[in-house]
């Protein structure tokens, strides 16, 4: 599929019978002249996000990797009475929300590019595949220190520690509100108000991310706070 130049909008029910498989092909051209042309990417064009209007994610290599780590939906708008029904255990924005998080958009509310976005060259691979290129796409705190040269840990400056400790009570204020069950996922065939259903979506962007915030501290945050207001 990315090396026809498709995306994943364009199929449907069935599916692509040509579909990348998530191997060495996914990302390169192996074996097919029997140079070193074989280890070029599949592509590295910039790619607009399927799900969020207007949004484009341009960082030179890692522009392969946007193509399936990216957004599926956006919160749906309110009814007419304010509400927003969550829909299924499955409600958020997809599993692969960690474009749309570095970009500062796709939550129910949107914020400001990264600096992990604005300032590295090459956005994902950067950090984690790193300078040993090993492919195990594990980031490692040596990666980080390129930058953050005193860091020992992701926690830099607390952020980790601080974000952490939001997450845990976002999602036991949702569950508590009923809005989560107690495995932290959304109940399907809730009705909740736009501000609850805000919450849960920014819950769940967040968790989809899989970063802890790292990706995007102040977003994480902005997203966080937002959520914990609305269940006041």
């Amino acid at each position: 599929m990315i090396a026809n130049g498709e995306n994943w909008s364009n199929f449907s029910g069935g599916g692509d019978p040509q579909a990348t498989r998530q191997d060495c092909r996914t990302c390169h051209q192996v074996h097919v002249t029997g140079t070193e042309a074989d280890w070029a990417l599949t592509t590295s064009t910039a790619v607009a996000l399927e799900a969020v209007e207007g949004q484009t994610w341009d960082r030179g290599t890692s522009n392969l990797c946007v193509n399936c780590h990216q957004p599926r939906r956006i919160m749906d708008a309110a009814d007419a009475d304010g509400n927003v029904t969550i829909t299924s255990s499955h409600w958020g924005p997809h599993y692969g929300a960690q474009s749309s998080m570095l970009l500062g958009v796709g939550g129910a509310i949107d914020g400001s590019p990264a600096l992990h976005y604005t300032l590295v060259d090459n956005g994902c691979v950067t950090c984690h595949l790193g300078e040993g290129d090993e492919h195990s796409f594990v980031p490692t705190v040596a990666a980080c220190t390129q930058c953050h040269s005193d860091a020992e840990s992701f926690d830099i400056n607390g952020a980790v520690t601080e974000i952490g400790a939001m997450i845990d009570e976002l999602g036991a204020g949702l569950v508590t509100a009923g809005l989560l069950d107690e495995e932290f996922h959304p109940i399907g065939g809730t009705v909740a108000t736009e501000a609850q259903a805000a919450a849960v979506w920014n819950y769940r962007h967040i968790y989809q991310d899989h970063s802890h915030g790292v990706h995007n501290p102040a977003y994480t945050k902005a997203l966080l706070t937002a959520g914990l207001e609305a269940l006041q």
